[in-house]
């Protein structure tokens, strides 16, 4: 089954909608969707690995806008959709310590979990629930989700065949890794 998932994704990615679908993962990942945007990513510069840098631009730009939809739902709509979101993920006693680190650490705070396993979406409806300074927020973003995507599609472009061999040969290794760290950034947010 994760075979036919997996082959599935590469043809997706292949395809001619294929920017389009990873331009609405990565605005929704950065917003309210668990699915992270490496998901798509991955599998399109491995098919089109000419297209990397371009792939690359458009899952940043996607996901600092979705960052800043984050960014409102935490502040405009908290107490509704964003507490039913916290709430979903299991963070109702965590949003609160947010505002204590945005208020100590500011844009390093988003920087950092920018580039971890910890869900994006987390971090942009927290800055606006804590009414985080907008412009620092997507400037800090913007850095984060680009050397994230940049990196992935960069050494996707330079060692794609070995890397596409790898993923071939251990499937079941990668995607068990890839949910490992799914769960663990989940896992992270919830104990610290």
């Amino acid at each position: 089954m994760l075979r036919r998932i997996y082959n599935w994704t590469l043809r997706r990615a292949a395809d001619r909608h294929a920017l389009l679908w990873l331009v609405l993962l990565s605005f929704s990942e950065a917003s309210f969707f668990p699915i992270p945007t490496e998901a798509m990513l991955v599998p399109m510069v491995i098919a089109r690995r000419e297209k990397a840098w371009l792939m690359a631009w458009l899952a940043t730009l996607a996901s600092v806008v979705g960052a800043l939809f984050g960014y409102a739902i935490g502040y405009y709509l908290y107490n509704s959709l964003g507490s039913w979101l916290i709430h979903l993920y299991g963070l109702e006693g965590k949003a609160h310590s947010f505002q204590d680190w945005y208020a100590r650490y500011g844009a390093i705070v988003i920087l950092v979990k920018g580039l971890t396993p910890i869900p994006f979406k987390l971090v942009t409806i927290a800055s606006g629930f804590a009414h985080y300074n907008i412009l620092s927020f997507l400037a800090a973003a913007f850095v984060s989700r680009g050397l994230r995507f940049f990196c992935v599609a960069g050494l996707l472009r330079r060692y794609g065949k070995p890397i596409e061999q790898f993923i071939e040969k251990r499937l079941t290794l990668v995607a068990s890794a890839c949910l490992l760290l799914l769960v663990g950034g989940f896992a992270l947010v919830k104990v610290l």
